[in-house]
């Protein structure tokens, strides 16, 4: 969440309708039907259930109602609208209450494989398939109760277990390694990179570790954390959370394992 975007998020209608050009449709039907194609053995069978359940339109960008009806049935949850940007404490109330934000933006053709803003692609493809399943349901759920309730330096430590979860976790079932994390779920180079690559380290999912672990958001990742059962996320949600944070922070942060971002010169 960076404090300028140079997107709008579009508004709805009094009836709840988004207004979506052609170029935007367009848009979005190219990138689902790139990435249904990146992820044929290598997203998780979860995952590709919920996509069955979302049914999600090729040819244009789905009304936030068409998917809402579809999670509030499976696990309760629904999309809020929200613009391109928002705070923390916006972010984690909505989560507390099961409401998954979606920026309804998308991405421009520039910016076409690879943009740092999630855009409506990203939370509808990305993550929404997931919000189907009662243990991701539930993880990000109590996450945004924790996180709601958080400090602000407590969160830093949160948002790396959203981070090697939500966002890049890694799934390793009995076929092979699979992927549920949205960020990489809704990349192209990513998704390929994530299991088709020897550089990155994957190590088994340990929260402790995992929030000792920082992460860059504009490269490809370094380490990714294996879950060996989607259904891990009801324990890791049981957890005294609070609890680690507080060990992560006695104990520090693991060294990186790329190097510092360069500051642009002003």
């Amino acid at each position: 969440m960076s404090k300028t975007s140079s997107y709008v998020s579009r508004q709805s209608d009094e009836q709840g309708f988004i207004h979506w050009t052609d170029e935007e449709n367009q848009i979005w039907s190219e990138l689902i039907r790139r990435q249904l194609s990146c992820i044929e053995g290598r997203a998780c069978n979860e995952y590709l259930d919920g996509l069955k359940k979302l049914n999600l339109p090729q040819d244009r960008i789905p009304q936030l109602a068409e998917v809402n009806a579809v999670l509030q049935q499976a696990t309760g949850w629904r999309c809020a609208e929200v613009p391109a940007l928002i705070s923390f404490d916006r972010f984690f109330q909505l989560l507390a209450n099961k409401e998954f934000p979606v920026a309804t933006f998308i991405r421009s053709r520039e910016e076409f494989d690879y943009l740092q803003e999630p855009d409506i692609f990203h939370e509808i493809f990305g993550h929404c398939a997931m919000l189907t399943h009662p243990a991701f349901a539930e993880f990000t759920h109590r996450y945004g109760q924790l996180g709601l309730a958080a400090s602000k330096e407590d969160r830093v430590y949160l948002a790396r277990l959203y981070w090697f979860t939500i966002e890049f976790g890694l799934l390793n079932t009995p076929e092979g390694l699979r992927i549920y994390g949205g960020g990489i779920l809704s990349s192209p180079g990513e998704t390929q990179y994530a299991l088709g690559s020897d550089v990155p380290e994957r190590h088994s999912f340990n929260a402790l570790d995992v929030m000792r672990t920082p992460y860059r958001i504009d490269i490809m990742q370094p380490v990714y954390f294996m879950l060996q059962s989607i259904d891990d996320l009801f324990d890791i949600a049981k957890l005294d959370l609070m609890a680690l944070v507080q060990q992560a922070k006695a104990l520090g942060l693991h060294p990186a394992k790329f190097p510092p971002k360069q500051k642009q010169a002003s």
